[in-house]
């Protein structure tokens, strides 16, 4: 199993964040960033919302980095890390503006971009951008389709039931055919989705009673035995709600419960969140993880 680290500071969620991460800034996530790289972990996340309506800010919080150049400064700051949008919303977005703006954060990073997608489901934000939300499923499945046509491509083509384009030069393009494609959501929809678009599915919400039996049910779909004759097998990205201090024996021996029972489901990768006090004390927990797992 491989730990990623879902990045403090960017995204503020009620009850899921410490007070000291309302007044940090870009000094103390590139230092958390150099410190995940050194210590081996597999990603650091950013989610995307341009705006939250003050009545939703309550239950979704109201600060969101931008991932891109949030993701495009801390390439700058590590090397070896991925860089995972968490979820970058689709429909917001035309396919080639994804093409351009995460294929030049592909080739800056060198490679190191994991393109997290969703379909999004606020829709005041809809309405906000102009974009419409009632068909926004069927737009986000063309949208994967036209990535795929476009992805590392300089002169990409494209003819589907939502977007269409040809006769246009994308440079620069993305080092690779496709980065690691990891599909969000909540819904069975979404993990149908993700066994036909994607190389991982990364929902969000979701318990351990409630991912069992939706597993269970995948793993005897044709889909899947499919994939897996093919040597595609779903990976697995999963985000616990437990947040966790390493510096307690209580938070140590939680955080091996937790992790023992994500592995009985076969998960490949964990995003795994801190209860800190400060920049300094997360950085302890992060060095700590090799020790509690």
């Amino acid at each position: 199993m491989r730990f990623g680290l879902t990045s403090p500071i960017v995204t503020l969620t009620p009850r899921g964040h410490g007070a000291w991460e309302e007044a940090a800034g870009a000094r103390e996530i590139a230092a958390i960033g150099r410190a995940a790289d050194r210590l081996g972990f597999n990603h650091l996340t950013c989610s995307e919302h341009v705006g939250i309506p003050v009545d939703v800010e309550r239950i979704r919080g109201g600060r969101y980095w931008d991932p891109l150049v949030t993701l495009g400064f801390l390439a700058a700051v590590t090397e070896k890390i991925k860089l995972a949008t968490h979820v970058a919303v689709l429909p917001y977005h035309h396919p080639l503006e994804v093409v351009k703006r995460y294929g030049t954060l592909d080739r800056i990073s060198e490679g190191r971009l994991i393109l997290g997608v969703g379909v999004g489901s606020l829709e005041q934000e809809f309405d906000l951008l102009g974009v419409p939300f009632a068909d926004r499923g069927p737009r986000f499945e063309d949208h994967l389709r036209a990535l795929h046509a476009a992805w590392g491509r300089r002169e990409p083509s494209y003819q589907g039931t939502h977007f269409e384009f040809s006769g246009f030069v994308i440079d620069p393009c993305a080092t690779s055919e496709r980065p690691p494609l990891w599909l969000g959501g909540r819904s069975p929809r979404s993990l149908r989705r993700a066994l036909e678009f994607a190389d991982a599915w990364d929902p969000f919400h979701l318990s351990l009673d409630e991912l069992r039996p939706l597993l269970a049910k995948t793993r005897a779909s044709a889909p899947w035995q499919e994939r897996c004759d093919q040597g595609r097998r779903l990976e697995l990205v999963f985000s616990p709600e437990q947040v966790f201090d390493l510096t307690t024996p209580k938070g140590r021996a939680g955080q091996r419960e937790i992790i023992g029972r994500y592995q009985d489901i076969g998960t490949d990768v964990l995003s795994l969140r801190f209860k800190a006090q400060s920049c300094d004390h997360l950085i302890e927990q992060l060095e700590l993880l090799g020790t509690c797992v």
